[in-house]
């Protein structure tokens, strides 16, 4: 099994590093930094020189340690977008769609949401609940949009770490529901730890003991964070081939 982190908070080269370095030693397998829209292609021009410095300490502490994973840490840069309106989320995830391999919404206004579960170009809805103390989000309609478009929804573990007294127990109370929506509808579901920096970073353990507690059986623990995230990421990487969603062009070489 290999854990995967799909929203880790990206800023610059050096806090980049840290970021991905804690998320290593903690135990994450595959780590995704994501960037607003003004700062997606100042990272991706420094993403191949962070790769060849990570690849280098991670290599020489497992010498060092005598190390030897059978799962290979990666990581991959992503863009999150806030749009302010659904015709705005239309055109920047058609901009992007090429330049990213991951692409989430940011949620909260039920317009967006809707949009974001509506739109095969998005990945992931981010945090639906997010702002709205009155609502999770999504509901019946959206769940079955998720489904049919293969929209993940993200529930972020920060957003429990953060908060406090009654605004965590309604953060808590969202997830609940979402979780009940999921297990009836069967979306795509993913968790992540939304950290920042490494003071908000946490181990997978750590967040399979918060989400067992909240509703997520051992066989869903695993799909959402593993099962569900390596379906997107390998989606992503055939998308370019992809004619329609199902069907994909196939090189034939006589």
């Amino acid at each position: 099994m290999k854990f995967h982190d799909l929203n880790l908070k990206g800023k610059n080269y050096k806090l980049d590093k840290d970021l991905i370095l804690d998320a290593y030693n903690l135990g994450w397998d595959y780590v995704n930094l994501n960037y607003s829209t003004e700062n997606f292609k100042k990272a991706i021009n420094y993403k191949n020189e962070l790769n060849q410095e990570i690849d280098e300490i991670i290599a020489n502490y497992q010498n060092e340690n005598k190390i030897n994973s059978e799962n290979k840490f990666e990581f991959e840069f992503g863009l999150e977008i806030n749009p302010k309106s659904q015709n705005e989320l239309y055109k920047l995830s058609k901009k992007y769609r090429n330049e990213s391999k991951y692409i989430s919404v940011l949620g909260g206004d039920l317009a967006i949401n809707r949009a974001a579960c509506e739109n095969r170009q998005i990945d992931v809805l981010s945090r639906p609940y997010f702002r709205n103390r009155n609502s999770c989000g999504i509901n019946h309609v959206l769940s079955k949009e998720a489904v049919r478009n293969n929209v993940a929804i993200e529930l972020c573990f920060n957003d429990i770490l953060s908060s406090y007294l009654s605004f965590r127990a309604k953060i808590m109370a969202h997830f609940r529901e979402i979780i009940k929506l999921y297990n009836k509808f069967r979306f795509p579901l993913i968790i992540t730890s939304g950290a920042s920096s490494i003071w908000e970073t946490r181990s997978p353990k750590d967040i399979f003991s918060v989400f067992k507690n909240l509703g997520l059986s051992q066989d869903d623990l695993d799909l959402c964070l593993d099962d569900y995230p390596n379906q997107l990421i390998e989606f992503n990487n055939e998308r370019e081939n992809m004619i329609v969603l199902g069907v994909k062009k196939i090189n034939n070489d006589y």
